[in-house]
């Protein structure tokens, strides 16, 4: 009997995750009014539109995900709480296939997601524009990035901001992602206990003036791997594409690997491909080096 009960709560929980249409014939109207109905374990639906709107989503166990081509979707504009588009308070969120651009706040650390809550998975998003594309601002917990796109944000008008910036969680992953045109900032700066980078093209092209290709300012566990990195004529850093330890290694770090990368110096000043100020060797390999790259 006690099983009996026990199974039919839990079909009765499951089947109380609703989802909630957002679009201009829908029954809600934006993000925000989504937000507001939200309850664990709902997904929320966006479909085509310019939403000139800001959301915080408190609940748990969601999905944000947009329906159809994510250029066609835009959350724009707006900050909420004077931080980001998006701002993720509850706990195991992911956000998907949405555009989040042009975030803007007067502290200068202006989010596409401001994440608060703990593991957040992030699947063929495009942060355009914004002071930073990710922003953290918890402790423990995981964030992973897939298949998105970072274009032109980043910023130094006041603190620095970056394409993403991952402050103390337990791991960063980011696979298969594009960085392009970041602007004085870093393209991925990470105080993660472990990061982790596979993939991805991180890339300042003819006129982004992005610092680190990849700043790791803390040390911690780091694999870097399979990546194409380009540091472009305008880049307002002459010193390295990957730093490590740069800001003081307060993280345990028991292994650094740098593998299989190609990385290319389009500017007319000689750089070091790794700068490493941990105790720990980087283990570089199969690594193709291009221009006036120094190797460890």
């Amino acid at each position: 009997m006690f099983r009996l009960l026990a199974c039919l709560l839990l079909v009765a929980g499951a089947t109380q995750a609703r989802t909630l249409d957002v679009g201009t014939t829908m029954a809600f109207k934006t993000p925000s009014a989504a937000s507001a109905a939200a309850k664990d374990g709902d997904r929320i639906a966006i479909h085509p539109g310019t939403y000139r709107d800001c959301a915080v989503w408190n609940a748990n166990n969601l999905v944000i995900a947009g329906i159809g081509n994510p250029e066609t979707i835009v959350i724009a504009d707006k900050s909420c709480q004077g931080k980001a588009l998006f701002v993720t308070v509850g706990d195991n969120i992911a956000v998907e296939n949405i555009t989040l651009t042009h975030a803007r706040v007067p502290d200068g650390n202006g989010a596409g997601i401001r994440a608060e809550g703990h593991t957040l998975t992030v699947t063929g998003v495009r942060f355009v524009d914004n002071q930073n594309g990710i922003l953290t601002g918890t402790t423990g917990g995981t964030v992973t990035i897939r298949d998105s796109l970072f274009d032109r944000n980043g910023t130094c008008e006041k603190a620095c901001a970056h394409g993403v910036y991952i402050g103390a969680v337990d791991l960063l992953r980011i696979e298969n992602s594009r960085f392009m045109g970041t602007i004085q900032g870093h393209h991925i700066k990470s105080r993660a206990l472990r990061t982790e980078i596979t993939g991805c093209t991180i890339d300042d092209g003819s006129v982004g003036t992005a610092s680190y290709s990849i700043d790791i300012p803390n040390g911690g566990a780091v694999l870097i791997r399979g990546n194409t990195l380009q540091k472009g004529p305008q880049s307002e850093n002459h010193s390295a594409m990957i730093a490590i330890g740069e800001e003081g290694v307060t993280h345990p770090t028991p292994d650094i690997v740098i593998e299989g990368n190609t990385a290319r110096n389009d500017g007319p000043w000689d750089i070091d491909f790794v700068r490493n100020r941990t105790a720990t060797p980087a283990l570089l390999h199969g690594n193709r080096l291009f221009g006036a790259i120094r190797a460890p």
